[in-house]
């Protein structure tokens, strides 16, 4: 992957740009050496979304399976339990 840093983004923008959209190159950026963004392809930062989705729907049958299979417990049982 390619480095630049924040200045030489912003220097030549228009360059960097063209690059991730027609060269789908993903383009790390650093600022006091240190990297704090990427400049991606479109499809790319789209395909992170939907893994991001999918993992929450594992996390939430996940989360259902463990209701299921442990129990749950009302609120007010809930804050009884915390002391509130």
């Amino acid at each position: 992957m390619t480095t630049i840093t924040a200045k030489q983004l912003k220097e030549s923008s228009a360059e960097v740009l063209g690059r991730a959209q027609y060269g789908h190159e993903r383009i790390i950026v650093t600022r006091h050496g240190k990297e704090v963004a990427a400049v991606v392809p479109v499809e790319d930062a789209r395909l992170l979304e939907r893994l991001e989705e999918l993992l929450d729907a594992h996390d939430a049958l996940a989360a259902l399976e463990e209701a299921e299979r442990l129990g749950t417990v009302s609120l007010a049982e809930f804050r009884e339990w915390l002391g509130s």
